[in-house]
């Protein structure tokens, strides 16, 4: 198997819980993608079209800046890469981490916390933020009660 990186952002806390346990899971190594400026509850509300994170999904071009630029992926054959599901797609601070680093010759397995929705376009979404060689496979939602038997079914399919 390969050497894996489980690199997450959350928002909330829901993601980096499984992303924690998905790493302990997979015998991985765990990154946490943080914001420059962390989200307040009211940056998160999606009910108000002037907060922050309805703004950014708004603006396909937006970028919020990353806390650490500095994780190593060099070692890595495969990251997984999880995020809270916003607005049908991942959250724009992906795009970030995907473009501060070089993923050539990797493969992304995307998973994700949601409310409700599915991945969408979330794959179409993230491709044009990693070079071409790179290989970005929608994974699975990761919602609700997960068992370690279930995850490592899962890692070891990929």
């Amino acid at each position: 198997m390969s050497k894996i990186l489980v690199a997450y952002f959350s928002a909330s806390g829901i993601t980096a819980k499984v992303a924690e346990m998905l790493a302990k899971t997979a015998g991985a190594d765990l990154y946490e993608i943080k914001p420059e400026i962390p989200y307040t509850n009211d940056d998160l509300n999606w009910m108000n079209k002037n907060s922050r994170s309805s703004i950014e999904m708004s603006d396909k071009s937006s970028r919020p800046a990353i806390a650490d630029k500095n994780a190593d992926i060099s070692g890595y054959d495969t990251i997984l890469l999880g995020f809270p599901i916003w607005w049908y797609v991942a959250p724009t601070i992906i795009n970030t981490f995907l473009e501060s680093y070089d993923f050539s010759g990797k493969k992304i397995v995307l998973f994700a916390t949601s409310g409700g929705s599915g991945f969408g376009k979330t794959v179409d979404g993230l491709k044009g933020s990693v070079s071409a060689d790179t290989e970005i496979v929608e994974g699975k939602l990761l919602n609700g009660k997960l068992s370690e038997s279930e995850l490592k079914k899962w890692v070891e399919s990929l």
